[in-house]
């Protein structure tokens, strides 16, 4: 009988240790996972969105606020609009190209936020052996880009500054890892990309960056949309995301030692490559400017005169207000 008692006060004991320790798990990080609201956020590999992946303060900052977020990696914007299309992902961190090619192609989004420029880290190189010394030479040149991506917006800007068009050149369409592959094996002339590729490129290849984005005023922004008809319905949700990833985005800026260690192991790349792409670049996530605006009607009037889209748009009917 004495045992029984124990072995009940024992259970009795367990059960209100473990009840207590349930609540106090909820206080700081939120509700249990069944109850909480699924946000699913598109990113590429090393932006802003990785960087709250790794810190790991977003996760917590957003389970306190009852939501479950959870990631998925797409290799470039195109295919994340794809994905923000078919209602896959509730948000995507993407380049200042993508937005604009969807609009135009009929996708419902809205721009949540607006994050930092990588002018210095974005534009077209060239092998070590190459002939090509400077932007005029790349006249007659095979070019490798991404349709659909700032890449794409690179090539035009640099050529229309040059006084070419795309007639004067040889642009040759290919994902991201293709486009590295053919560069590596000198089967195009140039590539028109962003960091990571441009820092991998440079000091693993020797390669030469003959186009930065300062060099032909492209900021390559990065912008945080959303589906419209998940926006529009989630409003306190798209501040709760800019601001908790804002303030990662501060925490990066002041931490590039950790950051760098982080990043090159979950990137798996050379410190040296992930160290060069962080000194050009700042980061930051607030909520839609004028300026960022300007910029991607810029993109957007480019594409229609270039005829790479067929509808004219208009940015600030798409910005959330």
């Amino acid at each position: 009988m004495q045992r029984t008692k124990r072995k009940s006060l024992l259970i009795i004991l367990v059960t209100v240790w473990t009840l207590i320790a349930i609540y106090g798990w909820q206080q700081i990080y939120g509700q249990d996972d069944k109850s909480l609201t699924k946000v699913v956020i598109g990113y590429q590999a090393g932006d802003e969105i990785e960087i709250a992946k790794l810190h790991g303060s977003f996760v917590k900052k957003m389970k306190a606020k009852g939501y479950a977020v959870s990631f998925r990696e797409f290799q470039n914007g195109s295919a994340m609009m794809q994905a923000l299309a078919s209602g896959k992902i509730d948000y995507g961190r993407v380049g200042d190209t993508p937005p604009v090619s969807a609009l135009a192609s009929g996708t419902k989004l809205t721009f949540v936020g607006a994050g930092g420029t990588r002018s210095l880290g974005s534009g077209i190189v060239v092998t070590k052996k190459s002939w090509i010394k400077k932007a005029s030479d790349l006249a007659g040149k095979k070019i490798a880009y991404t349709r659909g991506t700032s890449s794409q917006y690179m090539v035009l800007k640099t050529l229309k500054k040059l006084g070419l068009t795309t007639d004067d050149v040889n642009l040759v369409n290919m994902d991201t890892n293709s486009a590295a592959l053919a560069f590596a094996k000198g089967k195009v002339d140039a590539w028109a990309t962003w960091d990571p590729y441009v820092s991998k490129a440079e000091l693993k290849q020797q390669a030469k960056l003959v186009v930065s984005g300062s060099d032909v005023g492209v900021q390559n922004r990065n912008f945080l949309v959303s589906p419209t008809s998940f926006a529009s319905k989630h409003q306190e949700l798209n501040s709760l995301v800019v601001k908790y990833l804002g303030e990662d985005m501060q925490w990066a800026n002041s931490h590039t030692t950790v950051l760098t260690k982080k990043l090159a192991a979950a990137l798996d790349l050379d410190r040296k490559v992930v160290q060069r792409m962080l000194e050009r670049r700042t980061f930051a996530l607030q909520k839609m400017s004028q300026r960022a605006i300007k910029e991607e009607q810029i993109i957007s009037n480019l594409f229609y005169a270039q005829k790479v889209i067929k509808k004219k748009v208009q940015i600030s009917s798409y910005v959330e207000k």
